[in-house]
């Protein structure tokens, strides 16, 4: 059977998306105008802000890209183990058959033999 080592894995990640999900809400809406500063300030400010919201958004993406891969893994390897469960029991189904059908065989052999 497939041994499973993605739980903490899983935490982690689950962790990590919820710390950059805060980390983007913090930064707040985009900065809007102030009018006493000129155009270029204003465009600073608007490109820092951009800048800063979508290296998190990056950052969130590749989390979540991480998180999905080791969920896959991990069903998987669920998968697995229920395809080795079924194989297992598909074989003592098949002993507990053939055990029925020795005894009935043999009590078969038995009577004819009483007869």
């Amino acid at each position: 059977m497939t041994k499973i080592g993605t739980e903490g894995m899983i935490y982690d990640l689950r962790r990590k998306i919820q710390q950059v999900q805060t980390d983007l809400n913090q930064l707040g809406d985009p900065v809007s105008e102030i009018p006493e500063l000129i155009t270029s300030a204003n465009l600073l400010r608007s490109n820092e802000y951009l800048f800063k919201a979508n290296e998190k958004k990056t950052e969130l993406l590749s989390t979540y890209e991480q998180y999905f891969v080791t969920l896959e893994k991990l069903l998987s390897s669920v998968f697995d183990m229920q395809h080795d469960l079924k194989e297992i029991l598909r074989e003592q189904s098949s002993m507990i058959f053939a055990q029925t059908k020795k005894k009935s065989k043999a009590k078969t052999k038995l009577q004819i033999n009483k007869k």
